[in-house]
């Protein structure tokens, strides 16, 4: 029997312990990109499928692009462990395909279209330790034995030889301890930890601050548990998942033994001509184009996350974040159309895919403003290019989610003027608090937000937003927002006539305006809004921003709620099951059908350290096919009013399949959710 216990990997020194995070951060940006290559490649039915194919390799495709993001998660987490013990999180790596001696005998990193050899090579990348499962056949070929180790004691770092990426976490895992109990863990984890990027900033499944040894090591357990899974015993682990493929695929190939589930893609695409190491040169003329267009694209998303990991500035870092997640979604449908052209004016019948060349140098700019500038001003170049390389709907779609990356960091790079009025407010406040001989300084008063623009609008019998005007008190009602919690009825029954034909809502039959007004501050969906005319204040913007976990139900939230830049009022339910047919809004479907939906209103308590300011504006950006993106001050209870979180930004799932709700963990990934 072959020896397949694991050789140690020998670090002594910081150096080395930094030199060996960099190879697991290239280990992990590469499987990323080869798997976002496989998952590319796939066929749909539009390509020859049939339905129940094209069903079953559509699942595939989710569950690939699912383990690239938690692979983009391990790139993460490297990143914040080499912070977080003094270096510089590394993001270059050489490009396709990659020579041997450049990683260990055995790991093969090359670029292939999703096919059985690749699916074993998968497999034989993420297996367990003791696993003696081959390589995919195509890539045993290409392996050649050597060994990187060096003989004695060194000051230079130098490669080690690891048989799988569990193997090398492991090793970085038993340096971290070593290194901590020799040198002091307050000694060796001196790295400036506001460089970190956090599940406050992206919700890549598994991240978390690197704060000490414990923190570290919970970050190997992570990535490892992710990968090959704890003794393998970790159904969603990346090892497991792929041989639930292979058995699907063995089942396929059964029924069909024609069944070929990816394009004819090349190997290893190429942008120029050079060295022929199993590569292929993309020179048709249209596929050249978009392929430039693909890898340019690529290369802004990591130039975006280099920066993002380099700055202090808590707006900026998020932004440069949002553009590096954000641009998947116009890399995804040109890296996939890619795949349908023909590669070559030479070799027929192979068509193209993106290489993921890389630039020479991805190293942040020293201040994070230039940046903004920098990196807004390529996405717009994109922006153009994607409209002279692409045609019709893709073009025009890809240009627009390009240039809508660049005008987020436009906005933020010039202030507009509702933030110097707002500044010039809160230096006028702070005036009047220091003197208290200042001549106090009245406010305006602050009006109800608008209604969405066209809400009005319904071309049916009932408009979308009933008025009922009073004496003394206008109500407004928007049906489609309501979660029939029932506070109107059962608080104000005089004003709100439950089961009646016709006119339902009469405001001069309250017992008394105010209590009236306490009772459209009830509806915690927001669909009850209410002006004064009796000189009273209309609904002032709460204290706190707040945000309640109800059980098995919604997320309420309370707070100045601009929604995709736009103002909805002071209260909202927004769903959280997945199931609502008015999203983000919640309309009462998590309670529907035999399987209501089951969700803890009271997940543990994480962090509550105290915030500066609790109120202003909290913006709600619902993402493409994914979460709900909030920022601003938040403080988020549980059903039961107890505060298990203080933050400033939060990824919340609104898939209803996270695992650590109601944050998202990128389960809707893997689950196929869509919603705009």
């Amino acid at each position: 029997m072959p020896d397949t216990s694991e050789q140690p990997i020998r670090v002594s020194t910081r150096e080395q312990l930094i030199f060996l995070l960099a190879e697991a951060a290239e280990i992990e940006h590469n499987l990323m990109c080869c798997y976002l290559f496989g998952a590319f490649s796939l066929k749909t039915e539009a390509d020859g499928l049939t339905p129940e194919q094209a069903k079953v390799v559509a699942g595939w495709r989710r569950d690939i692009i699912s383990i690239a993001i938690e692979e983009m998660g391990h790139l993460a987490l490297v990143a914040n462990i080499t912070i977080a013990v003094g270096g510089s999180p590394h993001f270059g790596r050489p490009n396709f395909p990659i020579s041997a001696g450049y990683h260990p005998s055995g790991v093969v990193v090359e670029l292939h279209p999703f096919n059985k050899s690749t699916l074993d090579h998968f497999i034989y990348l993420e297996r367990p330790e003791g696993d003696t499962r081959p390589d995919g056949a195509t890539f045993a070929k290409k392996t050649e034995t050597y060994a990187r180790n060096m003989d004695g004691d060194r000051l230079m770092p130098n490669g080690q030889d690891y048989a799988t990426v569990g193997h090398l976490y492991r090793g970085i895992r038993q340096a971290l301890a070593d290194l901590s109990a020799r040198l002091g863990e307050d000694k060796l984890f001196i790295g400036d930890m506001s460089l970190q990027v956090g599940p406050d900033l992206t919700p890549l499944p598994g991240l978390t601050i690197v704060k000490c040894l414990k923190t570290a090591l919970k970050a190997c357990d992570t990535i490892v548990d992710q990968g090959e899974g704890a003794s393998g015993d970790n159904a969603r682990s990346h090892y497991n998942r792929f041989l639930s493929m292979c058995e699907s695929y063995h089942q396929m190939e059964a029924a069909d033994s024609d069944f070929s589930p990816s394009r004819p893609v090349a190997d290893n695409p190429v942008m120029r001509r050079g060295p022929d190491r199993g590569n292929l040169w993309v020179d048709a003329p249209e596929a050249a184009a978009v392929m430039d267009l693909a890898n340019a694209i690529y290369n802004i998303m990591l130039r975006a996350l280099s920066q993002g990991f380099a700055d202090h500035d808590p707006v900026r870092k998020r932004a440069f974040i949002d553009v590096s997640i954000d641009g998947m979604y116009a890399l995804s449908p040109v890296a996939e159309h890619l795949t349908r052209l023909q590669a070559s004016t030479t070799v027929p019948d192979v068509t193209a895919g993106i290489s993921f060349a890389t630039l020479r140098d991805v190293t942040p700019l020293p201040d994070g403003k230039p940046s903004l500038v920098f990196i807004a001003e390529r996405l717009e170049e994109l922006s153009a290019g994607a409209r002279k390389a692409l045609k019709d709907e893709l073009a025009e779609g890809t240009a627009s989610r390009l240039s809508t990356l660049a005008k987020k960091l436009r906005d933020i790079h010039a202030p507009t003027s509702k933030e110097t009025v707002m500044a010039e407010s809160v230096k006028t406040e702070t005036v009047s608090q220091n003197d208290p001989q200042a001549t106090p300084v009245s406010k305006p008063a602050a009006t109800t937000p608008n209604p969405p623009s066209g809400a009005a609008e319904n071309h049916g019998q009932t408009p979308a937003i009933e008025r009922a005007e009073g004496a003394d008190v206008i109500i407004e009602f928007e049906a489609k927002r309501c979660i029939h919690a029932r506070f109107c009825v059962l608080q104000q029954p005089g004003v709100f006539k439950a089961n009646v034909v016709g006119e339902w809502i009469m405001p001069d039959d309250a017992d008394c305006a105010d209590n009236l007004v306490a009772t459209a501050q009830n509806c915690p969906s927001g669909a009850i809004r209410y002006t004064r005319k009796d000189g009273r204040p209309d609904e002032l913007p709460p204290l706190v921003n707040l945000i309640q976990v109800r059980e098995n139900g919604p997320n309420a939230f309370r707070g100045h709620l601009i929604l995709d830049g736009e103002p909805i009022g002071y209260r909202a339910t927004l769903c959280r099951c997945g199931r609502s047919k008015n999203k983000p809004f919640c309309d009462g479907s998590h309670k529907a059908g035999d399987d209501p939906f089951h969700a803890t209103g009271e997940p543990e308590t994480g962090d509550v350290t105290a915030l500066e300011v609790r109120n202003g504006e909290v913006s709600i950006n619902p993402q493409k096919n994914g979460p709900l993106r909030i920022s601003g001050n938040l403080e988020v209870l549980s059903g039961t009013g107890r505060t298990i979180r203080k933050a400033q930004a939060l990824q919340l799932c609104r898939c209803g399949h996270s695992g650590n709700k109601p944050y998202c963990d990128g389960s809707h990934a893997r689950v196929g959710f869509i919603s705009d």
